[in-house]
């Protein structure tokens, strides 16, 4: 089941079904790789559904310390340089092969965001630990409300993002970090679902003995 209708009852009111909802749309989250994402990608409408989803992440202090820049159609090619060029930073040895896989995966995913933190945006006092964690929940909410939506999603690293061409391309300031980037759009192929961790694996109890690792 995938939610269609996002105007949730208020939660003042009487919710049995909230439990059953979450967790269903929870377990369905699953990263499907931007290179299985294809058109079509969420309309505007959809865009700013998921957007509006980033927005209730915990903000201690209300700093708004992220942002999401999208890369639109018209802007891959430049996305594609930056990411070629990052790997010859790199590597100086890459083969045109490796340099011409680099710079496809701009072109992957008919969504694309970058989400960015802002280490020193507002009250110093918040340190950068609580941004990036509050720029976490943002995106989880993000692919979250993309998976009620039926797309599928993913977050995606790597060491280009700490490359000065793609802090130039994307102009970020001192005190910015690029965090991962944010692909949205139709599955082509879905693999089966990863198995989920058992609770017993990251829950311990202070006092306990240290569980083996």
């Amino acid at each position: 089941m995938f939610i269609t209708e996002c105007n949730f009852p208020a939660l003042e009111q009487p919710a049995n079904d909230w439990p059953a909802v979450a967790g269903e749309l929870i377990q369905a989250r699953q990263t499907v790789l931007p290179k299985r994402l294809i058109g079509p990608g969420p309309d505007a409408a959809q865009q700013h559904t998921i957007l509006a989803a980033a927005a209730a992440a915990p903000d201690h202090g209300q700093l708004l310390p992220w942002r999401f820049i999208a890369v639109p159609d018209a802007q891959r090619e430049r996305l594609a340089e930056v990411f070629g060029q990052a790997l010859l930073e790199r590597d100086a040895g890459a083969t045109p092969e490796q340099v011409a896989q680099a710079r496809e995966k701009a072109h992957r995913a008919p969504w694309l965001m970058l989400v960015v933190v802002d280490g020193l945006r507002g009250d110093p006092a918040v340190d950068l630990a609580e941004r990036m964690l509050s720029a976490g929940c943002a995106v989880q909410n993000a692919l979250l409300m993309a998976t009620a939506l039926g797309f599928g999603s993913a977050l995606t690293s790597g060491k280009a993002l700490k490359s000065t061409s793609l802090r130039t391309l994307f102009g970020l300031h001192d005190g910015e970090h690029a965090l991962c980037f944010v692909s949205v759009g139709t599955v082509r192929a879905r693999k089966p679902a990863r198995v989920r961790p058992a609770v017993a694996e990251f829950l311990s109890t202070l006092g306990d003995p240290p569980a083996p690792r």
